[in-house]
């Protein structure tokens, strides 16, 4: 592929449709079906409802074609491309599921949530998946291995119904094959060593819970330690935490991480209005219940 020539530097954001495509070769209508399909390129919009670009979008849709000629399959690319913006904006070491979701759905805002009340999301979310048995792909972050030991019997449940699932942790060696269960080591400089997830990836009950824990806190009793959380079952969020996870996994040299991304490559439906709304309502519930509200001795306010 021959790339056209670029003219000179143009201010940030300063690229037309056009522009973007005389400097990659891909056509408008190629580019605005990309951008209607997988949400890429994610063009800035002017009051007048006009696309602009910047150089790293066409340096992003280069990438795309350069994994297009090397076999990748359109949506895998852009998938893969999405991500790793998402995790250079993060910062270093990333890709992790708590900073893609802060990037890429900022309208999700984080609430702190003692661990008492994650567990209890955590496992309405892997009841859910039993219940349903409606082969999902389900994702774990336990920061350590203890804590996964502590729920396994749950995961091996949950590794009999889902399609796939993967463990992420910090292990201390090789755990009992599970079958359909991919064990992610969490070398010590990984992000997601501070990290609690749970990602249910699944056609008609997606979910994702992920929480980042704040430092400081060694003299912390276990179940009041605080965490930075977001959590949400609308589609496009919980198929970008799987992707992020799964991403994590192949950067790990996990070669099921590149199936998964396959997988994972095509978009879901858009949440409707109505899902966002009830969201929004049961994360003040659930932020209510963590502070006490309701609970003997707690002071009421009407």
């Amino acid at each position: 592929m021959v790339t056209p020539e670029p003219p000179a530097t143009q201010p940030p954001g300063s690229l037309t449709i056009g522009d973007l495509a005389a400097r990659t070769g891909v056509a408008t209508a190629t580019l605005r079906m990309w951008e209607s399909r997988h949400g890429f390129p994610a063009p800035t919009r002017l009051d007048s409802g006009h696309r602009r670009y910047g150089e790293r979008d066409v340096e992003q849709v280069q990438e795309v074609l350069r994994r297009r000629e090397s076999g990748t399959r359109l949506e895998v690319a852009i998938a893969s491309v999405r991500l790793r913006r998402a995790a250079d904006d993060a910062g270093p070491g990333a890709p992790s599921v708590f900073a893609t979701l802060r990037r890429l759905h900022p309208h999700l805002h984080p609430r702190r949530l003692r661990k008492s009340t994650l567990l209890a999301l955590s496992w309405a979310i892997e009841d859910e998946c039993l219940a349903r048995a409606g082969r999902a792909r389900v994702f774990g972050a336990f920061q350590q291995e203890r804590f996964y030991r502590a729920t396994e019997d749950r995961w091996r449940e949950l590794a009999r119904v889902a399609r796939s699932t993967v463990v992420l942790a910090a292990l201390s060696g090789h755990p009992d094959p599970v079958p359909g269960t991919t064990f992610v080591h969490l070398p010590e400089d990984a992000p997601m060593r501070r990290e609690w997830a749970v990602v249910c990836d699944a056609a008609d009950h997606p979910a994702v819970l992920t929480a980042w824990e704040l430092p400081g806190q060694s003299t912390v009793r276990d179940r009041d330690r605080l965490f930075e959380s977001v959590w949400t079952v609308e589609p496009g969020a919980v198929r970008d935490a799987a992707r992020a996870c799964a991403q994590v996994a192949l950067q790990l040299g996990h070669p099921e991480g590149a199936s998964l991304l396959y997988e994972l490559a095509d978009e879901p439906p858009a949440a409707p209005a109505e899902l966002v709304q009830a969201t929004a309502l049961l994360n003040r519930v659930v932020a209510y219940v963590d502070q006490g509200v309701g609970a003997p001795g707690a002071t009421a306010s009407r």
